[in-house]
Formats: structure tokens, C-alpha cells, sequence
């Protein structure tokens, strides 16, 4: 049974009770001692959790960063144990950054990776481990089911995105189908901030964000449930109450302020998906502000002013009231250049960035389809597969790494051009996120998509953007405010123009040539797993 002995998990050591305060922390708590009114974000990554302490004015008192596993237990899944992973990297977390700001905190924000599903008993204790985003593919049975039951066109119109590997919706039919035992317990369900926002108030509730990442349960224009279709899906479960994410969804209860040092009583706001909170950390709020996410997988947040419903793309509910959103996600990127690392013996990122530079543009002579754990937007293909063309004998581990920086390069490209396509694009495109530092991927990516892109000063993340929300929450920080400035902007080079644009052509053109080839491959992979298993047994 999959249940933890206690609510909140205090008859577990904290992993950090017996650790010394960093010597950065130590500083912060000093200039901290006469400080009041700190606003903390709290995120939970795919394989990172991150805190980020803030004065209203958006200045950097403290941060602080766990490492965590990403599960991977049968080919097309990914999980996270919500308990060793969610709630004890935020507990860690927390209880850091109290040590720093004490009773001068206010509020706090959190945000994680979403859509993902985790069904919870009525007293909202998990009962499996959670079902991941768009990386998760093992629910395209139910895919097929809904479209046919409910209507894809249908589906699309209403929910303002198409049933994929991103939804939740097919995610909790597939426990309902799969694990009927799971299934018999689940009462709640919740992604990452939610659950955390559970622990810290007791509420039950959902950001509009992450709801509108729920098809096909959630209105795109009502901004409310469907019930119809929830009866269709999951008519045994309580929905969570809806809030935008800077809502107040509760206060630090005093159980919660005994586990994590917050002080009780101070507001809690609802938060929402990472790359939302972290779209919010750079001011991406009017209409044709984007943020590009360079991370783990790659994304794209841009601020519309009318719904842009296409079935290549996700439509959403921006972070705040009357706003929407058009976005875009690529199954990998950053993890790209870590499988390169591990190939090359876990050299240092230092080196290959160097070495990839020195193999120029175009990597001499690669191109690399960048679909290693199949493919969201604009593809929607969990059985695509990735392909290193023109290998050679000469060629390096550094021509090999360029290539992956520009074979994500170049499915960016492919993604805004579709949102172009359908009226977005964006007019402004902001890069945020670890593969911003050093600038080589930054300037590949312009030099790809012929465009520039600025860089803020502040690039923390989402829990920046987590603080942000905190001070909306609190009323520290005015609600039209945002803490971001432009470090510098990366322009596109004319002088490679040419030569990757015929790169791009051929990128194009071998992803339409050999995806039978890759579906073939994937099949062929499932069937030797299954093997491998049942000779297991």
C-alpha cells in the first residue's frame, strides 16, 4: 500500500537536520537579521527542486537547490514518488530558507512540473507514485478511447488543445483501467504545486493553468470543469476548487510550520506549472511576449489575445485573470547533452562546450532529430525516434554535442514556425533557464531561427517567478509589477545564415523520410522489452 506513515512525514529525519548552513546561507542570515517582509518560491523540476528567497523589490536574499531521481520504471513511463521527491525536496527546502528568514517571511509560492496526475485517498496521501507530463507516454490507449467516446474535434474546441501524452485526462483513465485497486482508494487528485499546497494549508485546490492542462476535463472559456465529461472520465473523484496562481489558496497550518520552520499563519498561494511560474519571473505578460525554457526539455510560453486553437499546439489559460496563452514542448533538449556526457564518460559541460564550439556551426556535416523520448508539440508522436545523420570516423564527442544543441535548435525553429502559422509566434522572445549560461546555445538558437533573444538579469527560474506570485499573494508586490531587466541580447548571425537554413531544410526533410523507419524501431523496441521481462519472470 502506498501510503506514508504520517501526513506530513514527521517520523522521518529531514535529510538536512544534521547539515551545516552553507557559508552563502550564513552570509544571507546576517544581512537577513534586521530584514523583514521575504517572499519564498519553492519548485519541484524533473530532476531538481529549487527555493528562491526574495524582498518585495524582487532583490536575491538566498537559494537553494536538491538533486532528485527521475523514475523511469517501463519504457514510456516516468514517475516521481511524491513523498522522497515533492514533499521532503520542499520540507529540505523550506526549513533552508526559514534558517535564513525567519519570522521576516510572508508567503510563499510553489510551482512543478505539470500536467502530472497523482491520485490521493480523501485525506490526500498518495497512493501511487505520480504520473509525469508529456514524457510520460503510456496512456495513448486511452488517447484513442476518449477521441472516439467524447469526439477529437470536440475535445479540441472546447478544451482548446488535443488529447496527447500532455493531457491528464487519459493519464487517470489509465489508472482507473490498469490499477482498479489504486483506483478503489482514489478520492483527490494533484499535480505538483497542488500537493504541495495541501501539505502546507490543508486546502484542496487547482491553479486555472494546470485545469486548463487537464483535458478533456476542463473549459477553455467557461474557466471551469466540464462536468459531463468528468463523469466520463473519473465520476468518483472531487475536484479540486479552481484559483488563478496568485491566489491565496491557504495558510501555513501549525502542523505544517512544526515540519518545514515557516511561520503559521502566513499565506500560501496556489502557484502552477514551472515553465508558467517561470514565463512569469521574466515579464512575460502582454500579448507576443514569449519565453523560450531552456532546461531538461525545452519550452515555450507566449501571452495571446484570443484563443489560438490548432491541434499541433497547446492553447491555455494564462497566469493571470483574462489572459491566454499559446505554448509549445519538446519531449528533450537539455537531456540530450547530459546522454552525450554520460557516452563521454561524465567529462565536464565546460569541456564539451568548448570542444562544440570549436566544431563550428553545423557541426561538420550532423544533423541530429532530437526525438530520443519520442516527441510533443508540433509532432505529438511518442513513437518518434532520434536519428545522428552523417556520421563519420572523423567526427568527436564536441561535433556530436553541437549537433544536439542544434538539432533542438532546429525543432524550436519548427515550433514557431506553426505557432506563426496560427497567428502567434511571438513579437518578443525571451530565453531563460541553465542552458542560457555561456551564451553557445543561446547564439546557435538565434542564429537557427534568425531572430534575437533577450536574457535577463535574472534567470534563477521558476521559483523566482514562485516569490513573484508569493508577493501578489501577500500584497507586498503590486500585481501590474514585474522584477525583470535585460542583461544583454543575443542576435542572429548573418554570416550563417545560409548554411542553416539548408540545415534546417534537411532536418525537415529527414524527419518526414525516415519516421516509418522510427515507428518500426519503437515497435521493435517494445516487443525486446517485453521479452526481456517475461524472460524475468
Amino acid at each position: 500500500m502506498y501510503l506514508s506513515r504520517g501526513r506530513l512525514g514527521l517520523d522521518e529525519p529531514s535529510r538536512t537536520s544534521a547539515t551545516p548552513l552553507p557559508i552563502g546561507v550564513v552570509a544571507a542570515l546576517v544581512r537577513c537579521r534586521a530584514m523583514d517582509d521575504l517572499l519564498l518560491g519553492v519548485d519541484i523540476g524533473t530532476m531538481s527542486s529549487k527555493a528562491v528567497l526574495a524582498r518585495p523589490d524582487g532583490t536575491v536574499v538566498a537559494t537553494a537547490t536538491r538533486q532528485h531521481t527521475l523514475s523511469l520504471p517501463r519504457p514510456s513511463w516516468a514517475e516521481h514518488d511524491a513523498e522522497a521527491v515533492w514533499w521532503n525536496d520542499v520540507r529540505s527546502l523550506i526549513a533552508e530558507m526559514a534558517r535564513v528568514g525567519g519570522r521576516g517571511i510572508r508567503a510563499v509560492c510553489p510551482s512543478g512540473i505539470g500536467a502530472t496526475f497523482l491520485p490521493a485517498n480523501a485525506a490526500g496521501m498518495p497512493l501511487r507514485p505520480a504520473i509525469l507530463y508529456g514524457i510520460d507516454t503510456r496512456a495513448e490507449p486511452q488517447i484513442r478511447f476518449l477521441n472516439r467516446q467524447i469526439g477529437a474535434e470536440r475535445i479540441l474546441a472546447r478544451c482548446g488543445s488535443p488529447l496527447t501524452s500532455q493531457a491528464v485526462g487519459p493519464k487517470i483513465l489509465w489508472v482507473r483501467r490498469q490499477e482498479p485497486d489504486v483506483w478503489a482508494r482514489t478520492r483527490r487528485w494533484f499535480m505538483a504545486n497542488s500537493f504541495v499546497v495541501h501539505r502546507l494549508t490543508g486546502a484542496y485546490v487547482l491553479d486555472h493553468v494546470s485545469a486548463s492542462q487537464s483535458p478533456p476535463l476542463y473549459d477553455l472559456s467557461r474557466h471551469d470543469w466540464i462536468p459531463e465529461w468528468v463523469r466520463e472520465v473519473c465520476p468518483e473523484l472531487e475536484l479540486p476548487r479552481l484559483l488563478w496562481p496568485g491566489d491565496v489558496a491557504g495558510t501555513v497550518t501549525p502542523e505544517a510550520a512544526r515540519a518545514t520552520g515557516l511561520p503559521a499563519g502566513i499565506p500560501v498561494a496556489a502557484g502552477t506549472i514551472d515553465a508558467w511560474a517561470e514565463a512569469t519571473s521574466v515579464g512575460v505578460r502582454v500579448p507576443g511576449d514569449a519565453m523560450v525554457m531552456y532546461g531538461t526539455t525545452m519550452f515555450v510560453v507566449e501571452v495571446v489575445d484570443r484563443p489560438l486553437i490548432d491541434r499541433r499546439m497547446w492553447a491555455s489559460i494564462g497566469v493571470f485573470p483574462g489572459t491566454l496563452n499559446l505554448a509549445a514542448g519538446m519531449a528533450t533538449s537539455g537531456a540530450l547533452t547530459g546522454w552525450v556526457r554520460n557516452l563521454a564518460g561524465g567529462v565536464p559541460f565546460e569541456t564539451l562546450l568548448a570542444e562544440a564550439a570549436e566544431s563550428g556551426p553545423g557541426a561538420n556535416g550532423l544533423v541530429v532529430l532530437p526525438y530520443f523520448a519520442g516527441e510533443r508539440t508540433p509532432l505529438f508522436d511518442p513513437d518518434a525516434r532520434g536519428v545522428i545523420a552523417g556520421l563519420t570516423l572523423r567526427h568527436g564527442r564536441g561535433d556530436l554535442y553541437r549537433a544536439m544543441l542544434e538539432g533542438t535548435a532546429f525543432a524550436l525553429r519548427h515550433n514557431l514556425e506553426v505557432m506563426r502559422a496560427i497567428g502567434g509566434g511571438g513579437r518578443r522572445l525571451i530565453a531563460v533557464g541553465g542552458g542560457t549560461r555561456g551564451d553557445l546555445w543561446t547564439q546557435i538558437v538565434s542564429d537557427v531561427i534568425g531572430r534575437p533573444q533577450e536574457v535577463p538579469r535574472q534567470t534563477i527560474g521558476a521559483a523566482y517567478g514562485d516569490a513573484l506570485l508569493a508577493g501578489h499573494a501577500s500584497g507586498l508586490v503590486s500585481r501590474e509589477s514585474t522584477w525583470t531587466t535585460t542583461d544583454h541580447v543575443v542576435t542572429p548571425r548573418e554570416e550563417v545564415r545560409r548554411l542553416y537554413d539548408d540545415l534546417y531544410d534537411r532536418y525537415r526533410a529527414l524527419g518526414r523520410t525516415t519516421r516509418r523507419t522510427q515507428h518500426r524501431l519503437a515497435a521493435l523496441q517494445r516487443r525486446a522489452k517485453r521479452s526481456r521481462e517475461e524472460a524475468h519472470r
